[in-house]
Formats: structure tokens, C-alpha cells, sequence
């Protein structure tokens, strides 16, 4: 079986991410306006994610339900989310449409958070289908709110950035959870969760 580890799957993620933001950044080189609004750009795009609790709440839910999955899981699952992002964010950047894209967010909260609270283990295609599915309408919401004037690539770059530091905590929180035998906080988490999905899905 094709194996990655977690150290090359870091530097991947950095060279994916500095890719991103070298060709805005260099386009204008030395020109504090251009700076400016590179800095600006990216720290709009890094910033999104933690603008809403639905956001905020899926992406911290991915990397729980990976550290329930474990083994391949633990990666696919937080790199399936970032790049399907990726997508939904160019379909809106190309000003195309994705209908009821915000109540697809808000199942995505409730979803995430009854497998987690249920504790649900899925053949790894099918839950990468599920998270990539999510991750679209996400990406989707973050491309159709592109600040005016400022570079899509850096702007993605940090959403990007920011969705794999949330599934970062996500994971790291399971995991620990899991070594000290409190699975059962990481499942009424879930409940949580799920219960906020549920009330984002009301008021969708």
C-alpha cells in the first residue's frame, strides 16, 4: 500500500501553499502597495474560516472524525478538505453557482458532528467522499467572498493555511483524547456539534 509520512506530507503542504502565494507576490516585486495588498489578501483569506462558528466547527470536526477513523484516515481526511476547498472556491471565483450552498454548510456541521458523537467508521472512499462533498460547498462560500480587488491566490492560500491548522487541532485533540481514555468527551463534543448543525440547518 502507498504510504506517506506525516513529515513529507508537511513539507508537501508548504511547497503547495508557497506555490500558491509566489506568483502574486513576485509579480510586483518591491512595491509596498503590492505588499500591502498581498498582506492584506492573505490575511483575509486566513481569517475566514474563524468568521463563523459553521466554518469553524467543520473544519475542527474533520480532524476529529480522522483521529476516530485513524490509520489512513488521519491524513486523507485533512488533505481531501483543503484541496476539494480548493475547488468550490474556483467555481465561485468563475462565477458559477452553487444552489442552497449555505445550507450545505450547515449539514456539514450536523453530519460531522452525528459521526462523531456516534463514533461512525466508514470505508476510507466513502468518508473521503463525504468530507470532500462538504468541503466544496465550504470552498464554495469562501470563493464568493473574495474581498474586491484582492489576489484569489493569496487569498486561498490563507484559507488554506487556516483550514489546516483548525483540522491540525481537530486531530491533535482526538488523539490525545484517545490516549487518555476520554473518547466519550470527544463523542458528546460530537453531540454538540451536531446540535449547532441542527440550528444553523433551522435558520438556513
Amino acid at each position: 500500500m502507498f504510504r506517506i509520512s506525516s513529515k513529507n506530507l508537511a513539507r508537501a503542504s508548504a511547497l503547495t501553499i508557497a506555490a500558491l502565494t509566489s506568483t502574486s507576490v513576485l509579480a510586483h516585486p518591491g512595491h509596498p502597495d503590492s505588499l500591502m495588498s498581498a498582506s492584506m489578501s492573505f490575511g483575509a483569506g486566513f481569517s475566514h474560516p474563524f468568521s463563523g462558528v459553521d466554518h469553524l466547527l467543520a473544519m475542527l470536526a474533520v480532524g476529529l472524525w480522522a483521529a476516530q477513523n485513524k490509520r489512513s484516515a488521519m491524513w486523507v481526511l485533512p488533505l481531501a478538505f483543503p484541496l476539494m476547498m480548493v475547488v468550490g472556491a474556483l467555481l465561485a471565483f468563475a462565477g458559477l453557482s452553487i444552489p442552497a450552498a449555505e445550507t450545505g454548510i450547515a449539514a456539514s456541521v450536523a453530519v460531522l458532528g452525528l459521526l462523531i458523537a456516534f463514533a461512525v467508521r466508514m470505508p476510507l472512499w466513502a468518508s473521503t467522499v463525504v468530507v470532500s462533498l462538504f468541503a466544496v460547498f465550504h470552498g464554495y462560500a469562501h470563493g464568493s467572498e473574495l474581498p474586491h480587488g484582492s489576489s484569489a491566490a493569496l487569498y486561498g492560500a490563507g484559507f488554506v493555511l487556516a483550514t489546516a491548522l483548525l483540522h491540525a487541532a481537530g486531530l491533535g485533540i482526538g488523539l490525545f483524547a484517545g490516549k487518555q481514555m476520554a473518547d466519550k468527551l470527544v463523542r458528546i463534543g460530537g453531540v454538540g456539534i451536531a446540535a449547532v448543525g441542527v440550528y444553523l440547518l433551522a435558520a438556513a
